[in-house]
C-alpha cells in the first residue's frame, strides 16, 4: 500500500490497489477514484478503479489456484488461517487508521471488529476440521446398517468437496469482522476466494487479503478487487457471471440483494444473502427496566446504529413504557455525534453525505406526523447524535422503512400478543430480542417471531460466529456459521460402486 498526500499536503494518504496473485497491483486502465473521510471530507483514500477486464483476470488467477488450494490437507489450512488469527494485532493499527479514514469508526468499533474476526477464524477452522475428522471416521467405519445415517454402505456413500471460486462481496459498516466472515469459511473448506472489496472501505477489506497472504495464504487463493461505485454493476455482474464463479455471499443492503440475486439466478450461481434489518426489541412489562434499557441504546446505537441487526423498533408494553422511556432516553441523550478522533467520543458520523440526508428526512416524516422527539438534534453535515422518536405509526416512513443510522423509534402496544403482531408487521425478519422475567414464557413468544435469530434478555446486536447467521423474509437467505454453512461453500455427491466386475 503505497503513501500519497491529501489535496492539501498535511497528512499521508493510502493509495489503495487491486490485491491479485499475492501483489498489490494497479487497474489496468491505470485510474483511481478518491474515497471521503466522514469525519472531514478530506481524502481517506486513493483506490484503484476495477473494472471488467481486472474481473476477469482475478477469476483466471483464482481458478488456476484452486487444484493446488484444494488439494491441500485441511490441518495444513487450519494452521495457516490460525496463524492469519495471530497476525490480528499486528495489523490493529493499521485497521484502525483505515477504519477511521474510510467510515468514521470509534476504537470501540475497531476492536470489536478485530475480536469477532479472530473468532470467525476459529469456528471456520474448528467446522472444516471437524467435517474432515468426520468423513475420515466414516471411511474407516465397518459397514452401516441400512438404518443408519444416509443409508451410507462402502458401496454408495455421499462425499464432499470444495465448490470452487467464491465471490464474496462485504460491506462496509463492519469491514473487518465481515470482510474476514466473507472469505475464511470458503477457505477453510478448500475454495479460493475473491474478495469484492466496498466502495466505501475499499483499504479495510484490501488489507484482510494481504494479512491473509502473509499468514500464508497461496499466490492467487485470495484476491481483493475494488471498483468506483459507477462501475458495481459491471465488476460484479461480470464477476457472477464467469463459469469458474461457483459461490457468491453478499452481505448488505436488500435492494442490492435483490440485484445479486437476480444475477445469479439468471446463471444458476448459488448465492447466501444476509441483507437488511429492522430489529425489534420487545420490552413486557415484568422486565428488568434497567437492562433493558441498556440494552435497546446499546443495541440502537452501536457503529451509529449502523449495523444489520441494529435495534431500530423499541415495543413497549403500555403500562411500563413512561418509566422505560425515561432510562433509555437518559443514556441516549449521552450520545452526542463527534469526531472519533476526539478523546471520549462513542457516536462517529455516518457514512455519506446522502445516508445524513435520508436519514434526516425519516426524522422530519416522523414528526410531521406526530411522533415525539425524545434525543437528538439538528444533522451536523454527516454527523448526527442519538435520536429517539416516541409513538410511531404505520403511517410514519420509519414504521416500515429501515434507518441503519443512529434511530430508534418506539412503538407502544397493550399486551404481550399485540407487540408479536407489531414486529412481525414488518419486511424484514434478520434479528429480534425480547424482556421478562417469565422465561417459559419469553420461549413462547420468541418461537412466534418471524427472525433468524432471537435473543432472550439481550441486546439484538450479538454475534457469535459458531452459530449460524441469517435472517428470514426480504433480511436474506442462506446461513454463515455452524453445519448450516457447509453447505453453502461445498459440493455434495453421491458415488456408487459395483464391486462385481
Amino acid at each position: 500500500m503505497n503513501i500519497a498526500s491529501d489535496s492539501l499536503g498535511t497528512r499521508p494518504v493510502p493509495e489503495v490497489n487491486l490485491f491479485v496473485d499475492g501483489q498489490h497491483q494497479p487497474a489496468m486502465n491505470g485510474g483511481y477514484f478518491d474515497r471521503l473521510d466522514p469525519s472531514n471530507d478530506l481524502v481517506a483514500s486513493h483506490v484503484a478503479c476495477g473494472r471488467r477486464e481486472d474481473a476477469e483476470h482475478m477469476v483466471a488467477v483464482a481458478t488456476a489456484s484452486f487444484p493446488a488450494w484444494s488439494a491441500t490437507q485441511v490441518e495444513e489450512r487450519a494452521a495457516i488461517l490460525q496463524r492469519a488469527k495471530s497476525l490480528m494485532p499486528k495489523y490493529r493499527d493499521r485497521f484502525a487508521d483505515c477504519m477511521l479514514r474510510e467510515i468514521g469508526a470509534t476504537q470501540e468499533w475497531v476492536d470489536f471488529n478485530i475480536k469477532v474476526a479472530i473468532e470467525a477464524i476459529d469456528a471456520a477452522v474448528d467446522l472444516a476440521v471437524f467435517h474432515q475428522a468426520k468423513k475420515c471416521s466414516a471411511e474407516t467405519a465397518s459397514v452401516p446398517s441400512q438404518q443408519s445415517a444416509f443409508h451410507q454402505t462402502k458401496d454408495s456413500y455421499i462425499v464432499r468437496k470444495p465448490a470452487g471460486v467464491c465471490l464474496a462481496i462485504a460491506p462496509w459498516n463492519a469491514p473487518i469482522v465481515l470482510g474476514m466472515r466473507a472469505v475464511v469459511f470458503p477457505l477453510a473448506f478448500g475454495n479460493t476466494v475473491i474478495l469484492k472489496a466496498s466502495e466505501l472501505s475499499p483499504g479495510t477489506h484490501v488489507l484482510l487479503a494481504e494479512l491473509l497472504h502473509e499468514a500464508g495464504i497461496p499466490e492467487g487463493v485470495i484476491g481483493a478487487m475494488t471498483n468506483a461505485s459507477e462501475h458495481s454493476e459491471e465488476v460484479i455482474t461480470s464477476l457472477i457471471s464467469n463459469p469458474s464463479v461457483r459461490r457468491v455471499n453478499f452481505t448488505g443492503s436488500t435492494r442490492v440483494g435483490r440485484i445479486i440475486a437476480g444475477i445469479a439466478a439468471k446463471h444458476l450461481k448459488r448465492c447466501l444473502l444476509e441483507l437488511g434489518g429492522k430489529s425489534p426489541l420487545i420490552v413486557l412489562k415484568d422486565a428488568n427496566l434497567a437492562l433493558a434499557a441498556k440494552e435497546a441504546a446499546y443495541g440502537a446505537f452501536l457503529n451509529q446504529g449502523q449495523i444489520c441487526m441494529a435495534t431500530d423498533r423499541i415495543i413497549v408494553e403500555q403500562s411500563i413504557a413512561d418509566e422505560f422511556i425515561a432510562l433509555v432516553t437518559d443514556i441516549a441523550a449521552q450520545l452526542v455525534a463527534g469526531d472519533p478522533r476526539r478523546k471520549g467520543v462513542k457516536l462517529g458520523p455516518v457514512a455519506s453525505p446522502s445516508v445524513a440526508s435520508r436519514l434526516s428526512a425519516l426524522i422530519d416524516d416522523a414528526v410531521d406526523k406526530g411522533a415525539t422527539l425524545l434525543t437528538g438534534a439538528s444533522r451536523r453535515g454527516q454527523f448526527i447524535d442519538a435520536t429517539l422518536l416516541d409513538h410511531i405509526t404505520p403511517m410514519m416512513r420509519i414504521y416500515s422503512e429501515e434507518c441503519f443510522g443512529p434511530i430508534a423509534g418506539i412503538y407502544r402496544v397493550d399486551s404481550p400478543e399485540e407487540a408479536i403482531t407489531v414486529a412481525n408487521n414488518c419486511e424484514y425478519g434478520l434479528a429480534a430480542a425480547l424482556f421478562t422475567k417469565d422465561l417459559p414464557f419469553a420461549e413462547t413468544l420468541a418461537n412466534q417471531l418471524e427472525s433468524g435469530i432471537c435473543h432472550i434478555n439481550g441486546a439484538t446486536v450479538k454475534d457469535d460466529p459458531y452459530m449460524p447467521f441469517g435472517g428470514l423474509k426480504s433480511s436474506g437467505y442462506g446461513r454463515f456459521g455452524s453445519d448450516a454453512c457447509v453447505d453453502e461453500f461445498t459440493e455434495v455427491r453421491w458415488i456408487t460402486v459395483n464391486r462385481q466386475t
